[in-house]
C-alpha cells in the first residue's frame, strides 16, 4: 500500500465498536485509535460522563490537534489506521475538511437494544448522547460529495456472520480481509482509552465476537419514546448495509 489507509468508523455508543476495534487492532499491518475526540467532547458540552476528568486530562484541549494527528503520519509506520469514532463527538464547531483525507465508514444497531444498554451506564439519554443524528447528517454529506453510500455495517449482521460483514468492509474500503479480524486475546491494551474500565467490562474479556440472539428489550415509555425518534434515522442507514 503505497499511501496509508486511515479508516474512520463512525458509531454510535454501546454498539460492537470496541469489538470492532479489537478485530482491527490484531491484524498485523494496522494502528488502531480509541475516540481521541472524546476528551474535546465532554470538556466542550460539560457533560457528565464516568470518568470524566481523567478522559479530558487524556486527550488534546482542541479538535485542531487531534484532526492534525488522525491526517499525520500513521503511528508505528502502519500502512492502516483504524480510527473508532463516536458521531456524537463531531461537535458542529468541528470544521470536516479534513474527513476527506479518510475512509469513512459507519457502525449501527438497532437503537431500542442501544437504549437497553446505555442506560445501564448512564441513568439519563437524549437523542444527541445516541449520535444517530450525527451519524445520518455525516452519512449523507459524504454521500453527497462523492456520489456513492459510505459502507455501512450493522451490528446485528456483523455478529450473525463476521466473516462475510467484514469480508465485504474490507472490499469496499480497498483492503485485504485476514482472519485474525476474527478472534483476538483477552484482556486490555494499551490503545483502550482510559474510559474502558467504565464501559468496557465485556469487551475487556472477549476473544472474539459473541454470536448474536435476539434480545427481549423493555424500555420504559419515555425511552420507547426516544426509540421512535431514532427510527428514522437508523432507518436511513440501515437501508445502505453491507451484506444485504
Amino acid at each position: 500500500m503505497s499511501t496509508p489507509l486511515r479508516i474512520a468508523m463512525w458509531s454510535g455508543p454501546r454498539n460492537i465498536s470496541t469489538a470492532m476495534l479489537r478485530s482491527f487492532g490484531n491484524r498485523p499491518d494496522t494502528f488502531v485509535t480509541d475516540e481521541p475526540l472524546y476528551g474535546h467532547y465532554l470538556r466542550q458540552t460539560g457533560l457528565d460522563h464516568p470518568g470524566r476528568d481523567e478522559v479530558i486530562a487524556a486527550q488534546p484541549e482542541d479538535w485542531q490537534t487531534v484532526a492534525t494527528w488522525l491526517c499525520g503520519p500513521v503511528p508505528e509506520g502502519q500502512p492502516v489506521w483504524y480510527q473508532k469514532h463516536m458521531s456524537h463527538h463531531l461537535l458542529p464547531e468541528i470544521e470536516q475538511e479534513w474527513l476527506g483525507t479518510l475512509s469513512n465508514c459507519f457502525l449501527i444497531r438497532d437503537p431500542r437494544e442501544v437504549l437497553a444498554s446505555y442506560t445501564q451506564v448512564r441513568e439519563t439519554v437524549t437523542l444527541e448522547d445516541i449520535g444517530l443524528p450525527q451519524q445520518a447528517a455525516l452519512f449523507d454529506r459524504l454521500f453527497d460529495e462523492t456520489g456513492a453510500p459510505p459502507p455501512v455495517l450493522d451490528a446485528k449482521d456483523v455478529l450473525s456472520n463476521p466473516e462475510k460483514l467484514l469480508g465485504a468492509l474490507c472490499t469496499a474500503i480497498g483492503l485485504d480481509f485476514t482472519e485474525t479480524m476474527l478472534s483476538w486475546p483477552p484482556g486490555p491494551r494499551d490503545t483502550d482509552g482510559i474510559w474502558s474500565k467504565y464501559w468496557y467490562s465485556s469487551v475487556t474479556d472477549s476473544t472474539g465476537f459473541i454470536a448474536y440472539k435476539p434480545k427481549n428489550v423493555v424500555l420504559t415509555p419515555a425511552l420507547e419514546e426516544l426509540a421512535a425518534r431514532c427510527a428514522p434515522y437508523y432507518e436511513r442507514l440501515h437501508a445502505y448495509r453491507l451484506g444485504q
